[in-house]
């Protein structure tokens, strides 16, 4: 099992951890509720975790148009 994170926005790849002992505690996940976790983390066939965040260059990008929070891909 790896623990893949990639940017909702822009779909770079930021990450991935292959610790096989890492609890969803240990990971932050229990402070997300049920719709965050829907939105954010995703499970393939081979047991692996794809956790949707946002990198530095589209945080930035929003924080300069907050216009862009309405939008789930506004990198051309």
């Amino acid at each position: 099992m790896a623990i893949h994170y990639q940017c909702r926005h822009c779909q770079l790849d930021l990450g991935k951890i292959e610790e096989q002992t890492l609890t969803s505690t240990q990971l932050g996940f229990d402070h997300l509720n049920d719709v965050e976790r829907k939105e954010m983390l995703h499970y393939d066939g081979n047991g692996n975790i794809h956790v949707k965040v946002i990198c530095e260059d589209c945080q930035e990008a929003l924080n300069r148009n907050p216009d862009l929070h309405q939008l789930e891909s506004f990198i051309q």
